[in-house]
């Protein structure tokens, strides 16, 4: 009878640790999916400078064109119109700048003539 039950006993002990690690594996993912969330940067997609930059040349873009809507609405006189006209469009030509020359350092010529220096050396 004893050798019996140790054969039973012996038999069941896989299945109930079979059991328990199926249902340990349940709750584990369980908890994952429904309780543990991304933070929101990760989220986010990430910007490079390029995006960066066009986008605050959009911004300037825009304002521009509300400061000729408001200066021709009266808002503001021609002295300060025209000072506050130069300083965006010299700020668009700095963002324009920077735009053209980060785009012709990502060019593929310019990686051609990265490696081809580095080469070299």
């Amino acid at each position: 009878m004893f050798t019996a039950l140790m054969m039973v006993a012996r038999f069941e002990v896989p299945g109930w640790a079979a059991l328990g690690a199926c249902f340990a594996l349940a709750v584990v993912v369980f908890l994952f999916v429904f309780y543990i969330h991304p933070d929101a940067s990760d989220l986010v997609p990430h910007r490079t400078k390029l995006d960066q930059l066009l986008e605050r040349r959009d911004t300037i873009y825009d304002n521009l064109r509300d400061l000729k809507f408001e200066h021709r609405a009266g808002k503001y006189s021609e002295g300060d119109y025209e000072l506050m006209k130069a300083s965006l469009e010299n700020e668009a030509a700095l963002v324009l700048t920077e735009i053209t020359s980060d785009r012709i350092a990502d060019s593929p010529a310019a990686w051609r003539a990265r490696r081809h220096t580095r080469a070299e050396r």
